[in-house]
């Protein structure tokens, strides 16, 4: 039996400036978003309805049915194309979720670039309309693993620069933050957007061009969650990191290093530190 496996990596938004709101309540974003070398995991088989069984480390709590992200992105995919076949999904959760890693965007754009390939049809282009209605990381997940430049509700999408070696510890203190809550603690909707990333950045260029941009959802987040902030003050305090930060909404902060020997470093030394965290070196893909 044919059986196709996808591996969808974490988001992580390296910056993330709110730059406006719409009138239909959608907000503007400037975001560099880069995929990290963790993943999780999603196996297709034939069948005629359409199933998703979930398991993994994360997989408590996550629904099985029209609810999740996974078999909404299945059924847009199907409804597009006209296609009659199911099929029977398994998701092996190895990513935190509601983390601002877009776990659950990168499962849905895994699951319609392999679900294209099992039917035998065209894949959804990034800017189709089903694409986008089903939600704002969704696109630029299907750009993984290439870095990418975010702009509008999260629709427009550029090629950036390539950036230098380097490498991310992610720090997840293990609480929820809706992301609705962090957008309505905004106490401005019209910030300044993100400056250019210039080409050929050294690692000490890129972490200087890094602090100087902003995660505009940082601070309602440590208002709501205060874990944010212990999380980040951690990684400050370690020398191998030059630049910490949230992604997304959050909870799941990030350090830049210079290369995986220093992540793994770090992220032993934090994990001692607060066993009950999720906290996990990284490559950027």
């Amino acid at each position: 039996m044919t059986l196709l496996r996808g591996s969808a990596p974490a988001k992580v938004n390296l910056t993330l400036h709110v730059t406006g709101q719409r009138s239909d309540g959608y907000h503007l974003l400037d975001s560099l978003v880069v995929f990290a070398g963790l993943f999780d995991e999603i196996t297709a088989t034939p069948a005629n309805d359409l199933q998703l069984r979930v398991t993994g480390p994360f997989s408590e709590g996550v629904p099985t049915d029209e609810t999740n992200l996974v078999m909404r992105a299945a059924r847009a995919l199907q409804s597009a194309r006209g296609v009659q076949a199911g099929a029977h999904l398994h998701l092996e959760k190895n990513l935190p979720h509601a983390a601002g890693i877009g776990s659950g965007s990168s499962d849905a754009a895994m699951t319609l670039a392999i679900l294209a390939e099992l039917w035998g049809i065209d894949q959804l282009e990034a800017n189709a309309p089903e694409v986008v209605a089903l939600g704002a990381d969704v696109p630029v997940c299907l750009q993984a693993p290439n870095p990418i430049h975010m702009t509008g509700i999260g629709d427009h999408l550029a090629a950036c620069p390539a950036l230098p070696e380097c490498a991310l510890v992610l720090v997840n203190p293990r609480v929820a933050v809706p992301t609705s809550a962090a957008f309505a603690g905004l106490g401005n909707k019209r910030n300044s957007a993100m400056d250019q990333l210039p080409a050929g950045l050294t690692f000490k260029g890129f972490a200087g061009w890094l602090n100087a941009q902003r995660n505009d959802l940082l601070s309602p987040t440590k208002h709501l969650a205060p874990e944010v902030g212990d999380a980040i003050s951690k990684l400050n305090a370690m020398p191998q990191v030059v630049y910490a930060g949230m992604s997304g909404s959050g909870a799941t902060c990030f350090g830049l290093v210079r290369n995986m020997a220093d992540a793994r470093q770090v992220s032993r030394a934090i994990q001692i530190s607060a066993m009950n965290w999720w906290v996990a070196p990284a490559t950027i893909l």
